[in-house]
C-alpha cells in the first residue's frame, strides 16, 4: 500500500522518499520507484531507528511524514520530539489494535497499546484503514474523533489488471474442471487457516475441488501437520510467498478470507475486482464493510468451520458477477491519494486515468 501511495503522490509531482528502517524484504524487487528517492536508516529494528531517523528530520526538514504500522508510528512520535522539527506527522493504524495484541505472550504486544494512549495524540492525524479500526482506536486511545480519519487503502490500480493478465504458474489450474478454492495471506494466527482447512475437509466431502493457500509464515508446519491429520494432502497445496497472486485470483472459482482479524484485508477488495466470488469472516475490522454487510459476498462466523464450508460450497455454485464500479471507486490509487493528500496537507496536480477496472 505505501509502494502504491508513494508512486501515485510522485507522478502527481509530490517530491516523494520513501524512508525505511532497512531496505530489506520481498517488497524490494519492486524498489526503486519512477521519482521516489530510497533512504536506507540500515537499522536492526524499526524501534532501534528513532535517533537516525530524527537525524534525518533535522538535515531534511521535511513538510510532513507518513508512518505506517504501531512500532513505526512510534518511532516517527518519538524521532520528531527529538529532532524538534515543524514537520506535519501523520500516522496510519493498520488493523484492529485491540484483537490483535489481547492474547500475545509478546511484552512489547502488551505495551504497545498503552504507548498509543500516552504518544498517538502527538501527531498531527491518524489515518485509520475501516471504519473498524477508527472506532477500535478511539475506543481505547484519548484522541479527539476529529483527529482520526478513514481513508481505505489504495488497492485498485491498473498495475493490478495487467499482472491479473499473466499466466497461472499452478498445475491446478490447467484442469477447469476441478474448481480451486485460494486462501492468501501471511501463514500465521490471525489468519486462521487452520479454520479454513477444516471447512475445506467439509467441502471435499461435497464435491471435488482443491485449495491453494498462498503465503509464508511462523504457522506453516502446524498447517502441514492439520493437512495430514484431515487426510488433505494430495489436494491443498501451500507453495509459499508467491509475488503475482492476481493471475491466481482471477482463475480461483472461489476466494476466501477466514481471518480472525485485520484492519482492510487488501486481498478481499483485489479478489472482488477482479470478479471472484468471496467468502469472509466477519471478524473486526474491514470484511463488512468492503462486502457491503454481504452484499459482495457471503460473511460468515469467525472460527466456524461448518458455517465457512457452507459458505464455500454456495460460492462454487455461483457465476463471476461484476461488483459496482462506484462502490469499487473507494478503494482506487485516485481516491485513495486525493483523500491522502487532504490530511498531508499536499498539493497535488490533477487526478490520474481510471484505475477502476481493467479497460
Amino acid at each position: 500500500m505505501m509502494v502504491n501511495l508513494a508512486t501515485s503522490l510522485a507522478q502527481r509531482g509530490a517530491d516523494v522518499r520513501l524512508v525505511l528502517s532497512k531496505a530489506k524484504g520481498e517488497l524490494m524487487k519492486d524498489l526503486p520507484l519512477e521519482n521516489v528517492r530510497m533512504v536506507d536508516l540500515n537499522c536492526r529494528r524499526v524501534l532501534t531507528s528513532v535517533f537516525p531517523l530524527a537525524g534525518y528530520l533535522r538535515r531534511e526538514q521535511p513538510a510532513v511524514m507518513l508512518s505506517a504500522l504501531d512500532h513505526a508510528n512510534l518511532a516517527a512520535i518519538f524521532a520528531r520530539k527529538i529532532a524538534r522539527v515543524s514537520t506535519r506527522l501523520v500516522v496510519s493504524v493498520r488493523t484492529t489494535v485491540t484483537k490483535a495484541t489481547a492474547d500475545s505472550t509478546l511484552l512489547r504486544a502488551r505495551l504497545f497499546p498503552l504507548a498509543m494512549r500516552w504518544f498517538y495524540d502527538d501527531a498531527d492525524a491518524v489515518i485509520a484503514v475501516s471504519e473498524g479500526t477508527a472506532n477500535d482506536l478511539l475506543r481505547f486511545c484519548p484522541l479527539s474523533p476529529d483527529k482520526v480519519h478513514v481513508i481505505y487503502n489504495p488497492v485498485i490500480t491498473p498495475h493490478l489488471f495487467k499482472k491479473a493478465e499473466e499466466p497461472v504458474l499452478h498445475r491446478w489450474f490447467t484442469n477447469s474442471s476441478v474448481p480451486v478454492i485460494l486462501g492468501v495471506g501471511r501463514l500465521t494466527r490471525a489468519k486462521d487457516f487452520s479454520t479454513l482447512l477444516r471447512a475445506f475437509s467439509f467441502v471435499r466431502k461435497k464435491v471435488d475441488a482443491r485449495l491453494l493457500i498462498l503465503g509464508e509464515g511462523e504457522e506453516r508446519r502446524k498447517l502441514e501437520s492439520l493437512c495430514r491429520v484431515l487426510n488433505l494432502k494430495d489436494d491443498v497445496d501451500l507453495p509459499g510467498y508467491v509475488s503475482n497472486p492476481y493471475p491466481y485470483m482471477r482463475s480461483a472459482a472461489a476466494f476466501v478470507l477466514s481471518s480472525r482479524w485485520e484492519g482492510l484485508p487488501s486481498v478481499l477488495v483485489e479478489a472482488l475486482a477482479l470478479g471472484t466470488p468471496v467468502v469472509a469472516t466477519d471478524c473486526p475490522s474491514g470484511p463488512r464493510e468492503i462486502l457491503a454487510d454481504g452484499k459482495w459476498g457471503r460473511l460468515v462466523p469467525v472460527g466456524d468451520a461448518g458455517k465457512l464450508a457452507e459458505a464455500i460450497l454456495e460460492a462454487l455454485i455461483q457465476p463471476k458477477t461484476k461488483v459496482d464500479e462506484q462502490f469499487l471507486r473507494r478503494f482506487t490509487v485516485n481516491y485513495a491519494v486525493e483523500q491522502y493528500a487532504k490530511v498531508l496537507g499536499l498539493q497535488i496536480n490533477a487526478r490520474l486515468g481510471d484505475d477502476s477496472s481493467g479497460e
